[in-house]
């Protein structure tokens, strides 16, 4: 497939004022523990921070794009370092609302991979600083004001007004931009049982949607694979359905066929983040331009970065670093073996080539 289909879905050229992204959504202290266990027995914790669209910011940034992210936090410590790790990334975070009345949102999440029985994960979330974004007591021009404004199924669950937020932000209109939505499934914020027909309509509004194939079979209970799902959500000009470790499909609305690109061998050190990192990854190299079967190995390649790191947000490879991984051949790809660190060895491209 050649870059002239995703003519209609490139974002628009950036002006004096833009950003290249802007990222609306919650953002918490994440405390990691510092054994493996359950949360009942595990004596300390690591603070970190996590939210998926500002994870989605700030890889953005450190890869060298201009990236703002917007949100409200409480008028409190964490709000501080919230806001200080993330514009340590190079985010703009100018249009960040503090609010005196509700605290900044925090979690505890266990050692064990999300992919177990054994993994708990403990919200403090419910009445949080976020969860209170409306279309009054944010800056839309500040969100609008980008090539491309990403936003998640996650903010749309926090509240009634963050989910007339994401409707106003969404809706067709002039001098919309390129709109990413990123499903982001999780049924525990869901009190009132409309979250399946919630995220179903902002996707169909998005130009670019990212959705695992995981998350559509409990939220719409399509068990096709990604064909299936393409054929529930005609509508964006860009549909990314992910596999997990067996890779991802990019649909477009000009053409019929889909592109699959298989993921990497990864060494797991936890899954949190992953996905944040693949739409991050997709969206660097839809920024440049880059051909179709590019933005999925670049959702792969900065995935692989969170992959092998513990917390939420791990800094992307260098970018000349990625386009050299990126244009390996389909047999080198295959080949890749990455682990802890891997994004800092200029040779892993070299060792592709090693049986």
């Amino acid at each position: 497939m050649n870059d002239a289909a995703y003519a209609s879905v490139d974002p628009p050229p950036r002006t004096v004022t833009d950003v290249d992204v802007a990222a609306l959504g919650e953002s918490m202290i994440t405390f990691l523990p510092g054994r493996p266990g359950r949360l009942a027995d595990v004596p300390s914790f690591h603070r970190a921070i996590g939210g998926a669209e500002s994870n989605v910011a700030c890889a953005l940034a450190a890869s060298g794009h201009t990236a703002r992210w917007i949100s409200r936090v409480g008028a409190d410590g964490f709000g501080d370092h919230l806001v200080e790790r993330i514009a340590g990334y190079g985010v703009d975070v100018t249009a960040v609302r503090r609010d005196p009345g509700r605290p900044t949102g925090v979690y505890f999440r266990t050692a064990g991979d999300r992919g177990t029985g054994a993994h708990e994960v403990a919200y403090y979330r419910a009445g949080s600083a976020a969860s209170a974004m409306s279309v009054r007591n944010v800056d839309l021009t500040a969100a609008r004001a980008a090539r491309v404004l990403h936003l998640s199924g996650i903010t749309a669950a926090l509240s009634a007004e963050c989910r007339e937020l994401l409707y106003e932000l969404t809706a067709p209109g002039p001098g919309r931009p390129l709109v990413s939505f990123d499903v982001n499934h999780r049924p525990g914020l869901w009190r009132d049982g409309e979250g399946a027909d919630v995220l179903l309509e902002l996707a169909r509004r998005a130009d670019i949607v990212f959705v695992g194939a995981d998350e559509a079979a409990p939220a719409w209970g399509i068990t096709g694979g990604p064909a299936a799902v393409r054929r529930l959500l005609p509508e964006p000009h860009v549909l990314v359905v992910k596999e997990g470790a067996r890779g991802a499909t990019a649909f477009t609305r000009d053409r019929p066929d889909a592109t699959f690109r298989p993921a990497l061998h990864t060494a797991v050190v936890a899954t949190t983040g992953a996905g944040d990192a693949f739409a991050a990854g997709f969206l660097s190299a839809t920024l440049r331009g880059l051909p179709v079967k590019t933005r999925l190995r670049y959702g792969h390649l900065f995935a692989a970065a969170t992959l092998t790191t513990p917390g939420d947000l791990a800094a992307p490879p260098a970018r000349d670093h990625a386009d050299r991984l990126a244009a390996l051949d389909d047999d080198a790809w295959g080949r890749l073996r990455l682990g802890p660190g891997w994004t800092q060895a200029e040779q892993a491209e070299e060792e592709a080539n090693t049986p």
